[in-house]
């Protein structure tokens, strides 16, 4: 009997680590779709003949995109559940992403950005649900800092492999075999997750209606919205804007902009697998859940007011470090909350409490990114927005502290 028993949890465990794979995956290739364009801006800029403000318009375009899918992402990932949800959004924006190589004008090539965005938008409330529906308290942190690196993987190879493959064989050619990557993961989601059950023995539903009532006016919802507001808009500025920044402050060109970059994502990926363990150490040496999460946030939140030295770096690998650290920070900082989230909201409604919160990161960073163009069109530079950045994490660990004195586990069934 307790042979059987051990068999089952290994079974368990077994399912748990494939889940967190496949999820790792899908995020990583989620990245690998949208930081083609960054990366691609002088050959782009030479075929669209844009300016740089016409090119934070396009960054923009997606950003309010992904938030006004948002709007109906939580509620679709609750209803129907995390399997279909998440195949069927994989599927779309990988379509979407190869169908930029078809675009002949801009307004197509906005057409392609606009859906691939909606469908991207799926990947962060899919993937936290799953972690609060599937994976235990004790592991979920963990989890979730394992699942946060994808990013930081997919920031990394991108930059390495997409310029010299766009130079060889066009650029065409670099969205359709990255868009073509998701239909490979859609078999191994398909036959992978089959099995899984959600903890607590189905008191946890998949799928369940949204009480919108209930989510609006509970203030673990707005903690999570506003302090998601105040910090993701660094991860966007990063993602969307260094490319350029190293070309414009450093002079590098299009073949050489791969190794800073990937710099500074292996450090963002640090970040999110430091903060994955810094959490439970802190448990174990007995801090309260409150305690562990919040002492987390902070050191992030101190680290990353190194990043805004990188104005004043005097070359690129200097500024990688730096804005690395920055990066390391957002991701540790980032980790901890979507963990705090999975811990006091119930689980039933934590895909559109999350998706909630992209909507206000997603506009936050609609919001920096035009302000980088009108920035650097009017002779400012990037220093205004780097200021911005550094201040971010305390002001979002200040929100929260205001808004959730003390951190407490949210009833399952509630």
């Amino acid at each position: 009997m307790q042979d059987d028993d051990s068999g089952r949890e290994a079974l368990v465990r077994r399912r748990q680590l494939l889940l967190i794979s496949l999820i790792f995956i899908a995020t990583a290739l989620n990245y690998v779709d949208r930081q083609v364009l960054a990366l691609l801006k002088p050959t782009l800029e030479a075929e669209f003949n844009w300016t740089d403000q016409q090119f934070a318009h396009l960054g923009s375009t997606f950003q309010l995109a992904a938030a006004f899918s948002l709007i109906g992402v939580g509620w679709f990932v609750d209803r129907f559940g995390v399997r279909f949800a998440y195949g069927l959004a994989v599927a779309v924006w990988s379509l979407a992403g190869m169908a930029h190589a078809l675009a002949a004008t801009v307004q197509q090539f906005v057409l392609a950005r606009v859906v691939l965005a909606g469908a991207e938008s799926v990947n962060t409330p899919a993937a936290m649900k799953a972690a609060a529906m599937y994976l235990p308290l004790k592991s979920r942190s963990m989890g979730i800092g394992i699942i946060n690196t994808a990013p930081n993987i997919g920031a990394i190879i991108t930059p390495l492999l997409i310029p010299p493959f766009a130079l060889a064989f066009g650029w065409k050619a670099a969205f359709v075999v990255t868009g073509a990557l998701g239909f490979a993961w859609l078999i191994g989601w398909y036959f992978g997750t089959r099995g899984l059950t959600p903890l607590g023995e189905g008191k946890t539903p998949e799928r369940a209606s949204v009480d919108w009532r209930a989510v609006l006016s509970d203030r673990r919802s707005w903690t999570v919205i506003g302090a998601k507001a105040l910090t993701d808009l660094v991860w966007w500025f990063v993602l969307f804007w260094m490319p350029d920044f190293f070309s414009r402050q450093f002079g590098l060109g299009q073949g050489e902009l791969g190794w800073p970059i990937a710099i500074i994502f292996t450090l963002a990926a640090l970040g999110a697998l430091t903060s994955g363990g810094l959490f439970p150490i802190l448990l174990v040496r007995g801090l309260s859940m409150n305690t562990a999460r919040k002492s987390s946030m902070l050191f992030f939140a101190l680290v990353v007011l190194v990043m805004p030295l990188a104005m004043v770096a005097t070359n690129p690998w200097v500024a990688a470090v730096l804005i690395g650290l920055g990066l390391f920070a957002h991701q540790g900082f980032s980790t901890n909350l979507f963990g705090m989230a999975t811990d006091i909201v119930p689980s039933v409604r934590i895909a559109t409490v999350i998706a909630l919160g992209a909507i206000a990161g997603n506009l936050t960073g609609t919001g920096i990114i035009e302000f980088a163009g009108w920035s650097l069109d009017n002779g400012l530079g990037y220093a205004p927005m780097f200021i911005v950045c550094g201040g971010a994490y305390l002001s979002a660990l200040l929100f929260i502290q205001i808004m959730q004195p003390r951190l407490v586990v949210a009833d399952p069934e509630a």
